[in-house]
């Protein structure tokens, strides 16, 4: 049974300086949920979102927050994300040593744990944590920057993890992040992806972010069914 698709805008390519009328925006345009891309400046080149920045868009919406932290030490900063307002905390497997004892942290601190992997991680570093994961995050570009071209080779990688998801039994959703569009999404969801992370293509929608969220569902749903 396919598992609901859900399109998830990430808020990199919005106007900075009126975030929380962006996020209302979002919201109103039918999103499953809003990925904060929070960047240190260490395992990424950039700076981006703190929990401040964070709560204070908040209490403007009721849609799920997630925070996708592309940090060096993740332990140190995953009450703060979650004091902030986000319900779903993301944590990169290349950045924590003890990541089973991250994700149960995270799941103590009344959040929905999830891992990331980069595109030259194995699945193997995953293998065995997937009873703690509500989400597996598998990277379609290299994390730091928006913008950048899909990563076609990594739908192999979705699908093997979805294998290993349904033969384990295991309660898991895919997601999916970097070059999602129009063009690209139905590749990722027929691979086995079943939430979406889509930022610079959503905003190029010159019809506005409610049809593109439509159409990027639209395309994932059929590719999914199909």
């Amino acid at each position: 049974m396919n598992r609901p698709i859900e399109i998830v805008p990430s808020v990199l390519p919005a106007d900075f300086s009126r975030l929380g009328e962006e996020c209302v925006a979002l919201e109103a345009a039918g999103v499953d949920r809003i990925q904060w891309d929070v960047m240190d400046g260490n395992f990424v080149p950039n700076l981006t979102f703190g929990p401040d920045v964070i709560a204070s868009c908040r209490e403007h919406v009721d849609v799920m927050f997630e925070a996708h932290l592309m940090v060096a030490n993740p332990d140190e900063l995953l009450h703060t994300y979650i004091d902030a307002g986000c319900e779903m905390v993301i944590v990169h497997v290349e950045t924590t040593p003890h990541l089973h004892r991250t994700l149960g942290r995270i799941r103590d601190l009344g959040c929905s744990p999830a891992a990331a992997l980069n595109p030259s991680t194995h699945l193997d570093s995953v293998a065995h944590v997937l009873d703690m994961l509500d989400m597996v995050l598998v990277m379609t570009v290299n994390p730091g920057f928006g913008g950048q071209a899909y990563i076609q080779s990594m739908e192999p990688k979705v699908s093997a993890l979805q294998g290993l998801i349904s033969e384990g039994g295991y309660d898991v959703d895919i997601e999916v992040d970097g070059g999602i569009s129009s063009s690209t999404i139905s590749g990722a969801a027929t691979a086995g992806a079943n939430v979406l992370v889509s930022g610079s293509a959503l905003y190029k929608y010159s019809e506005g972010l409610e049809h593109g969220v439509r159409d990027l569902r639209r395309i994932a749903t059929e590719a999914q069914s199909g």
